[in-house]
């Protein structure tokens, strides 16, 4: 009997200690989240596939016919099965399609050239699947880039800044054993990135761009320009409480989202515009590093111009968050102004498109972090030798491969001038900034406009050389879209989501936290009652 009251004992201690570490647990959910969540997550693929010391290696294994006539229905965007070999380890059943938006409608009307932009993603057809870890791979052409490499230096000055973006490498891309051409290879922005950067976070992805949803469609738009005046939520300014407003954010979501994801993203932006608690509506640290880079790179077919696209909105808990997309057309792709102006553009009024940056600009303590960043990209990446790191890197894997790139957009001849001037052209940038910080270059739109004889001199740099939007022979776009096919792609990506498990939405750790309580509580409930009917027995 006495070892009895003992073993009651106990178990009412037990039960005891369960049910106030379950309380505890509930209580703190919170706090536990915000301890293991956030924790960046290593994957294989950082190593296997982009370590920069070596150019990877991708041989594409697909009938020719298949091949062509994916290359010759490219528009659609609609998914093909491929093996792919990827750094000698062999992937089954890839889904594989050509991607890119103006890009890829100008090599579609280019008659010339059928070096389209790819996507591999290796769950498309074979769920679970992942290369090394990785779901999607994108295959960037370097459309429009004589010099190869502005995409690749400019995502390395990110990952010098430690920004979050995309991992980058280039790629050998072979079709069935013969070389196709080389490529910049992306790891995409999606399920694999938001894991190795954001861990076991269940934050919301989008990739805010109007013109990718409506653009074929509108065709009747003849003033271009206009067109993207009236976007809907892709510049990130405010403009009211009504959801609709910005529906050119929720038609472009990556992650599964509903509206109460849409009101929390509304709320920041509304916070954001009046300059209440940046600090709490948005990653400030990282959006300065993205500001950094991006101001740097000069990219007019960004979110630094009218279009404002080209760049991902990642959202989590109410706080929002940028990352990087799309540098083919930095430094002078897609700019219609001279070298010396482009090269000396001010880098406190560069977001012509945009009142996103504008609070956070106007705190002195913020404007000193994005000084300190770009003095980082001046003195440290250039003045301390880490951009001829890169540069020379990257021309000793890629030379060779340009040289004798069968389905090359530019000559070699021209490849070689160009990667030689966009050497110069950055270190133009360079100094300008650096210039711009010290104060002997204004720098402002207006403070240039009265002082232009301080800008610094870009006398033999030509953005044509280095590549512009535009190069190539087309042939006018189709009058019409092909609706029939566009449906076919909307009715493919449908059923694809609704067999991803991300439509299922993975436990995070609060609700793992939570489910365990109440199995906890109900457990407890049950020894308490066995306690009781023993003690009377």
């Amino acid at each position: 009997m006495l070892e009895n009251k003992h073993v009651m004992r106990i178990i009412v201690i037990l039960t005891s200690v369960l049910v106030i570490l379950s309380i505890a647990a509930i209580i703190f959910s919170e706090e536990l989240l915000l301890y293991f969540d956030g924790k960046n997550v290593n994957l294989e693929y950082e190593t296997k596939l982009f370590d920069t010391s070596e150019v990877m290696r991708v041989n594409i294994l697909m009938d020719d016919d298949k091949w062509d006539k994916m290359l010759k229905n490219a528009t659609d965007e609609l998914y093909y099965s491929c093996d792919v070999v990827v750094n000698g380890q062999k992937f089954k059943n890839v889904g594989i399609r050509p991607k890119g938006n103006s890009s890829l409608w100008a090599i579609y009307s280019d008659h010339t050239t059928n070096r389209f932009s790819l996507k591999l993603e290796f769950d498309q057809f074979e769920k679970g699947q992942t290369c090394f870890g990785l779901d999607k791979l994108i295959l960037n052409n370097n459309y429009a880039d004589a010099t190869n490499m502005k995409e690749a230096l400019i995502y390395d000055m990110f990952h010098f800044l430690g920004a979050d973006s995309s991992l980058y490498n280039f790629a050998k891309v072979s079709l069935n054993g013969e070389y196709w051409g080389v490529y910049l290879a992306l790891e995409a922005v999606e399920d694999s990135f938001m894991l190795r950067n954001y861990g076991t976070q269940d934050g919301e992805l989008y990739k805010p761009d109007r013109a990718d949803q409506d653009l074929a469609q509108d065709a009747a738009v003849d003033d271009i320009v206009s067109f993207f005046e009236h976007e809907s939520g892709c510049d990130l300014n405010y403009t009211d409480d009504n959801l609709k407003s910005y529906h050119s954010i929720w038609d472009c979501e990556i992650t599964m989202t509903s509206k109460n994801d849409h009101k929390r993203v509304v709320k920041a932006l509304k916070n954001i515009s009046e300059g209440n608690n940046l600090e709490k509506y948005m990653d400030v640290d990282n959006i300065i590093k993205y500001m950094s880079v991006h101001v740097f790179a000069i990219n007019k077919d960004s979110f630094s111009a009218d279009m404002a696209h080209n760049y991902y909105l990642y959202e989590y808990k109410g706080r929002l968050n940028l990352l990087p997309w799309d540098y083919n057309l930095s430094f002078g792709g897609m700019d219609s102004t001279s070298p010396l102006q482009s090269l000396n553009d001010p880098i406190d009024t560069h977001f012509q498109g945009t009142r996103f940056f504008d609070k956070l600009l106007e705190n002195e303590d913020y404007h000193a972090r994005y000084y300190e960043c770009l003095r980082k990209l001046t003195d440290e990446y250039f003045g301390g030798g880490k951009f001829d790191e890169a540069y020379n890197r990257i021309r000793g894997q890629i030379d060779q491969l340009v040289a004798t790139d069968p389905t090359a957009f530019y000559p070699n001849s021209q490849y070689l001038e160009a990667a030689d001037m966009l050497y110069r052209a950055m270190f133009i940038r360079a100094e300008s900034i650096r210039g711009q910080m010290n104060g002997s270059i204004p720098s402002t739109t207006s403070g240039q406009a009265k002082a232009p004889k301080t800008r610094l001199d870009a006398p033999d740099i030509d953005f044509e050389v280095m590549g512009i939007l535009g190069d190539g022979n087309f042939d006018e776009y189709p009058e019409e879209y092909d609706m029939e096919a566009h449906e076919a792609r909307m009715q493919q990506e449908a059923e694809a989501m609704a067999e991803d498990p991300e439509v299922i939405k993975k436990l995070t750790l609060k609700n793992n936290i939570i489910v365990y309580s109440v199995c906890l509580g109900v457990t407890v409930v049950s020894l308490i009652g066995v306690a009781i009917l023993r003690k009377k027995n």
